[in-house]
């Protein structure tokens, strides 16, 4: 199956997407923001980052431009749940224009997140 890398700032969201692609068969590491996530990609780039848009340090728009320039071939599953200052949808269209395969509004359950991930890793 795939290598694909988690980015939440929330470890319940991250464990939570984590046992439910693990439990499909991927082989899944973790990151808590997206500097965490591009020092991971350098290391061992993976096939798929799900990743959350509201993070410290940086954020998942800031992520999604930099996986785009340096790994054009890694998909991307961007979720949120949307700001104080902005809804989820403008978040995630946002996300999708700036490179995202597929989005997923928060909360993530498991079995949207399956099928996102097996439609975006068929592309």
């Amino acid at each position: 199956m795939a290598r694909v890398l988690i980015v939440d700032d929330d470890p319940l969201c991250r464990a939570i997407a984590a046992e439910a692609l693990t439990s499909a068969g991927h082989d899944c590491e973790e990151a808590e923001d997206g500097e965490i996530a591009l020092t991971r990609l350098r290391a061992a780039p993976v096939d798929l980052v799900v990743t959350d848009l509201l993070m410290p340090n940086k954020e998942g728009l800031e992520t999604i431009i930099e996986i785009r320039r340096t790994w054009p071939q890694t998909r991307i599953i961007a979720m949120s749940g949307g700001s104080g200052h902005a809804g989820p949808e403008q978040l995630l269209g946002m996300a999708e224009r700036l490179g995202a395969n597929a989005t997923l509004a928060k909360p993530v359950r498991a079995a949207p997140l399956l099928e996102a991930v097996r439609r975006v890793l068929q592309t």
